[in-house]
């Protein structure tokens, strides 16, 4: 890697990609990570956002950062969530003007190598006409697979999904997926400062909020694998807790949707 520069210059931030990586204990996933985005979109930024990590990952990505100039790093007090340390990061890279906003797990489950493809995505008009707002890279849509997951997890997973895309009324096939690219000026176009989800909710969040604001969602086929370092941040309660926002979040979906109709039928009359 090129050694960084005193200043840590990001003038060159306008027009280019920020990668945002949360760590919390990665130290044995985290140069790995690192190293792969970076090769893979060499003239990406990578933000690392620490939690207070107490194995020592904060001064790897200090080390990072210090090594290289497209690396940079923030550190928080304490493990403040996966959806707080995004929006951190959010709104860190549009006052620098980055074009595009990527988020990825440390942990190396998600492939950078599928970067370049998600980013022509949001970059250059398909046969649509027009780029995608939000690319996701999708486990769930088909292509996509996940290799040294057990069954119950994937089955957790996929009953997740097919529930919150039922309840919510969405066709995402992936909603939680952490793999993604956004356009900055999509997520200019949200309320950022209304998000107070966490954890798992915080992607199904996210990919509603997207869509109920008009704009478009494509699905790019991943192979997601399980960890091979650290351990999973993933609970049991932390999909239950997760799954009992979208049963509330789609259930005050469905009574505006039916007071809608509602009303319009009463307004015919």
């Amino acid at each position: 890697m090129p050694s960084s520069s005193a200043s840590h210059d990001i003038d060159s931030a306008a027009g280019g990609t920020l990668v945002i990586i949360p760590t919390y204990n990665e130290i044995d996933n985290l140069r790995s990570i690192v190293e792969r985005v970076l090769t893979a979109v060499p003239l990406a930024h990578v933000l690392l956002i620490d939690d207070g990590s107490p194995d020592g990952t904060g001064a790897e990505a200090d080390d990072l950062a210090r090594r290289d100039d497209r690396v940079f790093t923030m550190h928080r007090v304490g493990k403040l969530g996966l959806g707080s340390a995004y929006l951190r990061g959010f709104r860190w890279g549009l006052d620098r003007n980055y074009a595009l906003i990527v988020e990825i797990d440390a942990d190396g489950s998600h492939p950078p190598e599928s970067l370049p493809k998600m980013i022509r995505l949001v970059t250059e008009p398909d046969a649509t006409g027009a780029p995608a707002d939000l690319v996701i890279g999708s486990r769930w849509t088909p292509g996509g697979t996940v290799v040294n997951w057990p069954k119950h997890r994937e089955l957790l997973s996929r009953g997740g999904n097919t529930y919150a895309r039922l309840l919510l009324g969405i066709t995402v096939r992936d909603a939680t997926g952490g793999f993604r690219v956004f356009r900055s000026d999509a997520l200019r176009a949200l309320p950022l400062d209304e998000v107070n989800s966490k954890g798992y909710f915080f992607q199904v969040d996210m990919t509603v909020r997207i869509l109920d604001a008009g704009f478009r969602i494509i699905e790019v086929p991943i192979e997601f694998r399980e960890r091979e370092a650290g351990t999973s941040k993933m609970s049991h309660m932390i999909v239950v807790e997760a799954m009992l926002k979208v049963t509330l979040w789609g259930a005050k979906r469905r009574l505006t949707q039916l007071g809608r109709v509602l009303g319009v039928g009463k307004h015919g009359n």
